[in-house]
């Protein structure tokens, strides 16, 4: 297993142009901002990626981003059990943003909303439905109730199945090629 750490901000930006920054977010909420240099892998196909993270951590350490931390927290103990060291952005992006730190966007890129805003949309909306069918069919109080035991679950494990299902849409996806040049980026 290969060894792992964390970086505060102000560490990772001092030794930016030292690493290679992979942004493990969905291409949405990476296209509303990401560090300078950071390479798009999101989480749900780090594994395609892990011969290509390999050669590069080879070459370079590794810096893992998310929007708060995490996702790159479990991105870095997946890499970790493939015996590829990196490290992950405390804080992830919302803390680089909040000490005053340039983010990157493509140009023209439509900013999508963060994930977590994704959830608290999704979730809400979820259990609104289930009071207000709720009226009518009693029965439909059971949504409200199982989103609410999601929420609870998703608290005490630190992940989220309601942002994995959400990761899916066709917002969140990258598209095969932009994987696929972003792979070819890292390989060189």
């Amino acid at each position: 297993m290969a060894p792992t750490t964390s970086l505060t901000v102000d560490q990772a930006h001092a030794y930016l142009a030292e690493l290679t920054v992979i942004d493990v977010r969905t291409p949405g909420e990476y296209a509303s901002g990401h560090l300078p240099g950071a390479h798009n892998i999101p989480l749900d196909h780090l594994d395609a990626a892990l011969p290509v993270l390999k050669s590069a951590a080879g070459r370079c350490s590794l810096l893992l981003v998310c929007a708060s931390g995490a996702r790159s927290g479990q991105a870095r103990e997946r890499l970790a059990e493939h015996g590829i060291a990196a490290a992950d952005l405390t804080g992830g992006t919302t803390a680089w943003i909040q000490l005053g730190h340039d983010v990157h966007r493509p140009a023209g890129a439509r900013a999508a909303w963060a994930m977590e805003r994704q959830v608290r949309l999704a979730a809400g909306s979820l259990v609104l439905a289930g009071l207000l069918t709720g009226r009518r069919f009693p029965a439909a109080r059971w949504l409200s109730a199982g989103v609410a035991g999601g929420l609870v679950f998703s608290a005490l494990t630190d992940t989220c199945g309601m942002a994995k299902v959400l990761a899916k849409l066709p917002h969140n996806r990258p598209k095969a090629t932009d994987l696929d040049a972003t792979l070819a980026a890292l390989a060189d």
